[in-house]
């Protein structure tokens, strides 16, 4: 680990969530309430997790409220909105009248402008730069679900909305869960600490089913909406497995290591992927070799095969150092359990610590957090590997940070994101952006020597 900037890894590790003891609470500027004073929350994207996400903050949070809601879609709304009114325990939390109910690209603003102190954001992770620039603009805090973005330019752009919200201590955490699973915090501590010595190499799995969320195309629906509806199938949207699925696992193994790879070199394809117009045109299946600024190498593999006729499923972390390994969870004073299992005390479920921490560091009751950048890192990490697989070239770091790939379309219901072909490697093509050479970069000139 010694070859990681030490800046880095400090700031990583303190800004983990990895044990109370570690931090120095830091009290935000933009505290809304102090103690059990009230919260008042937006939601931005009322599918399953967003809906999912407000009751695990009123599970885990006291004298929280949901005051103002926005989506694309007014079924999706009225169906959250359903779904929350009709949780007897909660109930009277959700107080969302109906000129806070946002429908529209731009409900997003309109839940921003709202009055609300926090934003939960859980549309499809094409809009999430957009949107999280416009909160941190606002001085809002932040639930933000992963990923962060699904190409170079967005993930760009959160980060630099990400050094902003550093700079305003406003807190931001990222619904990489593993992050507030007890286990995951305690074994990443002790495995930074060296209880496994020095890592020589991690591995990433998540080897699981397909996300099928339209089993047709309803003929009233634009493109557009047709594409937001079965968002999962279109990399513009979603990123591909890669992106929104899988960064949970690369997340933890780049939280493990302080740091992010230099480059990769990934492969991939559709194998079971039909090619009809549900699928879209993402791939099922890819896997990526790291390389880590020290020399460290991260083996990704993700997946999405139906399980029928007993098909392999794995969805693990692995931590191999030069005095033993771990699953990043098997060294905590926990049940060691895997972060999506059930709970029997819903306040240790990691889907539920992540909003009691948000709270605590909005409030000033616990530590500062901001997860903005290290997750944003982990977006790109991702992003890199698909590109790579795409298009069967090695892509480093400094080429993600410099590419101009921007897939999103105009947000409008008249626009019609094109489908683009299967990525082909050797056909697809990532355009390497060119250094243009500094002085330092050019060799020194020789002086002639005059003659006579």
């Amino acid at each position: 680990m010694e070859d990681i900037s030490r800046r880095s890894f400090v700031r990583r590790v303190t800004g983990a969530g990895v044990g109370a003891s570690a931090f120095t609470i830091i009290k935000p500027e933009l505290v809304r309430g102090a103690g059990k004073e009230k919260l008042k929350f937006g939601l931005v994207g009322c599918g399953g997790r967003g809906t999912a996400a407000v009751l695990n903050n009123f599970t885990g949070c006291e004298n929280t409220e949901l005051v103002a809601m926005g989506d694309v879609f007014q079924d999706r709304l009225e169906g959250s909105l359903k779904r929350l009114k009709g949780n007897e325990k909660f109930a009277d939390r959700v107080n969302v009248a109906p000129d806070r109910q946002f429908i529209g690209f731009d409900a997003y603003k309109k839940v921003i402008d709202s009055g609300v102190d926090v934003v939960i954001l859980a549309t499809p992770p094409g809009y999430r730069p957009l949107h999280f620039e416009a909160c941190i603009n606002a001085k809002k805090h932040l639930f933000c679900e992963k990923p962060f973005g699904t190409d170079p330019a967005g993930v760009r752009r959160f980060m630099a909305a990400a050094k902003r919200s550093e700079q305003m201590k406003l807190t931001v955490v990222s619904g990489a869960q593993r992050r507030f699973s007890r286990d995951h915090q305690e074994t990443v501590k002790k495995i930074q600490g060296g209880a496994i010595g020095d890592i020589t190499s991690t591995y990433a799995y998540w080897i699981g089913t397909p996300v099928i969320q339209q089993k047709a195309r309803d003929p009233k629906w634009s493109e557009m909406e047709w594409q937001n509806r079965a968002w999962y199938s279109f990399v513009w949207i979603c990123g591909d497995q890669v992106v929104e699925q899988h960064l949970h696992n690369i997340d933890v193994c780049n939280w493990v290591m302080g740091a992010h790879p230099a480059s990769v070199v990934a492969s991939g394809g559709a194998a079971w992927r039909p090619r009809e117009e549900i699928y879209g045109n993402i791939y099922d299946h890819i896997v990526a070799d790291f390389v880590y600024p020290n020399g460290a190498h991260m083996l990704s593999h993700c997946r999405q095969y139906p399980r029928e006729g007993g098909i392999y499923g794995n969805v693990s972390e692995l931590v191999v150092g030069t005095k033993g390994r771990s699953n990043c969870h098997d060294l905590g004073g926990g049940s060691g359990q895997d972060p999506r299992a059930a709970f029997k005390d819903p306040l240790e479920d990691p889907y539920v610590r992540e909003h009691i921490a948000l709270c605590d560091s909005i409030r000033g009751n616990g530590p500062f957090l901001n997860h903005a950048q290290e997750v944003a890192e982990s977006t790109m990490t991702c992003v890199m590997a698909r590109e790579s697989a795409y298009s069967g070239l090695e892509i480093t770091w400094e080429d993600m940070m410099a590419s101009k790939l921007d897939l999103q379309p105009e947000y409008s219901w008249d626009a019609k994101p094109v489908v683009t072909p299967l990525p082909v490697p050797g056909v697809y093509k990532f355009e390497r952006v060119k250094k243009e050479p500094t002085p330092a970069d050019r060799p020194a000139q020789k002086k002639k020597k005059k003659v006579g």
